[in-house]
């Protein structure tokens, strides 16, 4: 992947059904160009898919958290199952140091986090918990 794959994809992680006609002419190249680095990108694996982001209605809005667990090695696979059952938790990922898993969690109000945040801490396996409210987004390519 070079510099011109990175801004295609940059362009199409913005919104995945611009043209090549559109993405071509924002980046000053030939449009089959753009067609033809798409296709091989997809070829290899590189972009896996497309996918419709839903936009919440204006009324719904969403609070959003930031939950760290630390969990007992052995029932990591046992406590992401359990995970899974919650609505709430959009992202579950394993990372290093301090803590094993960092969730991101959403629901309509505050205190429906606070009863989820509760669950969690409960969950045989689980140690600790540290959770923080998010307060904007800065940069978001999901």
């Amino acid at each position: 992947m070079d510099q011109l794959d990175r801004r295609i994809i940059s362009v199409l992680q913005h919104n995945a059904r611009e043209s090549t006609t559109k993405i071509a002419a924002k980046l000053g190249v030939a449009r089959t160009t753009v067609h033809e680095r798409i296709s091989r990108m997809e070829e290899r694996g590189i972009i896996a898919g497309y996918s419709v982001i839903l936009n919440s209605p204006e009324d719904a809005p969403r609070v959003q958290v930031v939950v760290l667990l630390e969990v007992q090695q052995k029932e990591t696979t046992r406590i992401i199952k359990r995970l899974e059952a919650y609505p709430e938790v959009k992202l579950c990922l394993s990372i290093n140091g301090d803590f094993d898993l960092l969730l991101t969690a959403d629901a309509p109000r505050i205190e429906d986090l606070d009863i989820l945040v509760d669950d969690l801490a409960r969950i045989p396996g689980v140690l600790r918990t540290n959770t923080s409210v998010v307060f904007g987004r800065r940069i978001d390519r999901i």
